[in-house]
């Protein structure tokens, strides 16, 4: 009997609405968490999460049935409903609609944790990666 192997990661990325500075450190690991959460419901698993206050870069490993833009939808959608419903900031929290996915090598999943698990660091001391941290400016939904 034949059996399938199959190993999907994609870097995703995406912002907050305008760029604002929602992601405090109180609301971070909490849509961190949220974004685990649903991610693994949709039976993905995130290999790493990160950011910095006004966007999240995720490596997630994900079965090919489960559509990328279906899983990005339910993951924003499911996090700003729980930070407006839930954590009641003195804002509306809201993510932009466009994000950016690249497809990442099973070879190199090691360097894409490090670079998504350092993404402070990188961000404080100008060592971002140009084509990780540009997400094309599209229009809004």
């Amino acid at each position: 009997m034949r059996h399938n192997k199959l190993s999907l990661y994609v870097h995703i990325v995406w912002t907050t609405w305008d760029r604002e500075p929602f992601l405090t450190p109180f609301i971070e690991p909490q849509v961190h968490r949220v974004i685990e959460h649903e991610a693994q419901k949709l039976g993905c698993a995130i290999l790493a999460i990160g950011g910095v206050e006004d966007h999240v870069h995720i490596l997630i490993e994900f079965p090919p049935t489960v559509a990328l833009s279906h899983l990005v939808k339910q993951i924003k959608g499911v996090s700003s409903l729980f930070v407006n419903e839930e954590l009641h900031p003195d804002f509306q929290f809201k993510w932009r609609g466009s994000y950016a996915a690249l497809t990442v090598s099973r070879w190199d999943v090691k360097s894409v944790v490090g670079y998504i698990q350092r993404q402070k660091q990188h961000h404080a001391e100008g060592t971002t990666k140009k084509i990780f941290e540009e997400i094309e400016e599209g229009s809004e939904t």
